[in-house]
């Protein structure tokens, strides 16, 4: 199945070891502090960093509008990939599966973040709003919060 027409790939080196960037991300107290573009903010109401567990959250844009989020993890494989879904909102609709991978680089670590949307017309959507360049910013405050940046 070709899922070149609904697949975004977007991959960050952070000049930091695995351990230290798998730390930041894989951490309840620490991945609400640096989730989001730029000016966003995270309030989580619960987190359950597991296979099988979720994060239901809601990001908090500048101008104070919500967006609903709810991660549901699936396979973990401790400091080299996270697989999760993502939902609008607690048991909201699935818009994409996405895919972390960890990756030691001469330069330290090589995230490639990968999210497959259920559609051509959802990744076009979420590409339209520049879901490409947010998902660096994000990966830009993960590198920030570990001294990195």
């Amino acid at each position: 199945m070709d899922l070149s027409d609904r697949t975004m790939t977007i991959t960050r080196v952070i000049a930091a070891p695995v351990a230290v960037v798998w730390g930041a991300w894989w951490n309840a107290d620490s991945l609400p502090r640096w989730w989001g573009p730029e000016g966003f903010s995270c309030r989580t109401a619960r987190i359950d960093l597991r296979e099988g567990g979720e994060w239901l959250f809601d990001m908090i844009g500048p101008d104070g509008a919500v967006w609903p989020n709810h991660h549901r993890y699936g396979r973990v494989i401790p400091g080299a990939q996270i697989d999760y879904a993502l939902h609008a909102g607690e048991d909201g609709p699935k818009h994409a599966d996405a895919t972390a991978l960890f990756e030691e680089v001469p330069e330290g670590t090589r995230i490639t973040l990968t999210m497959v949307f259920n559609s051509a017309e959802e990744w076009a959507q979420a590409k339209g709003f520049g879901a490409e360049e947010l998902g660096l910013q994000t990966l830009g405050k993960l590198a920030a919060r570990i001294g990195a940046a």
